[in-house]
């Protein structure tokens, strides 16, 4: 039985409007193929020309959760997972600061319906766009037998890839209210992909940088982005990282319950500077 909420919306209602944002977000995918390739020709190139480059320099001992040594295109894998979302979060988050200079923003966020539900929705749809993008490259990776010890990986990897995805994409949209003009964006970017993705441990792993530089390792322990990475390794090998996974959760509250208060007009970023 549908009975009305808090807000005076049923829980079908809330439905439709969930549906109805990630149709949009999905036929704004369709429409751009190029961002689908780019998707995946950035890890591919990682994992067929760095690594083959870097195979004998960058070794990696048996750590958990390999019982193994293992292929250094093996180990980046989980890595090149998270930057498929890192950057389709950060791809999200350029819509919405599109959509907010053309006022498409406007109008979702003037619907009746909470606010922390439409920014939850179009967290929510970009998600699941990232996560089809990480499908398509374990399939091409499998291939290149790269590929987790059972077939149920690719169901366990699942949740630790929606997880990561929430962070990501809640990080972006907590950018956008931070970037008044469309212009300014690959700038911010810029200083934010990159660091987030050298300074963890997606393509070595953190021993190794403790060996060289205690600073950095302990940079790279408290960047999300390495948490990131870290719980999709261990789903990838039906195991939980318990530290990662309880980080991942504490800075997707955080930089969602930010990104609320951001889009807040009354209270947010926005209202301050007039958009």
């Amino acid at each position: 039985m549908n009975t009305p909420s808090e807000g005076g919306f049923t829980p079908r209602q809330y439905l439709i409007c969930l549906m109805g944002v990630i149709w949009r977000e999905g036929l704004r995918f369709l429409h751009q193929r190029e961002r689908f390739v780019s998707a995946l020709v950035r890890p591919l190139v990682w994992l067929f020309i760095f690594a083959a480059g870097f195979r004998q320099v960058l070794g990696v001992s048996i750590i958990p959760p390999y019982e193994t040594y293992v292929l250094y295109e093996v180990y980046i894998a989980p890595g090149l997972m998270a930057m498929i979302q890192l950057f389709n979060g950060m791809q999200s988050s350029l819509s919405m600061v599109y959509d907010r200079e053309m006022g498409n923003m406007r109008t979702l966020l003037v619907s009746p319906f909470p606010r922390w539900f439409l920014l939850g929705a179009k967290l929510m749809a970009g998600v699941a766009v990232s996560i089809l993008q990480v499908y398509a490259f374990l399939l091409i990776a499998y291939f290149w037998e790269i590929e987790p010890p059972t077939k149920w990986g690719y169901l366990t990897v699942l949740p630790a890839l929606a997880l990561a995805g929430l962070m990501l994409g809640a990080l972006g949209m907590l950018l956008s209210s931070l970037i008044k003009q469309l212009e300014n964006f690959a700038g911010v970017m810029n200083f934010v992909i990159f660091p987030m993705f050298f300074a963890s441990s997606a393509l070595y792993p953190l021993w190794r940088v403790k060996e060289s530089s205690p600073w950095l390792y302990y940079v790279c322990l408290a960047n999300p982005f390495t948490h990131a990475v870290e719980l999709i390794r261990f789903a990838f090998y039906q195991q939980v990282e318990w530290t990662s996974l309880a980080v991942v959760l504490a800075y997707t509250s955080l930089f969602m319950v930010g990104a609320i208060i951001a889009y807040d007009p009354a209270r947010g970023m926005l209202m301050r500077k007039g958009g």
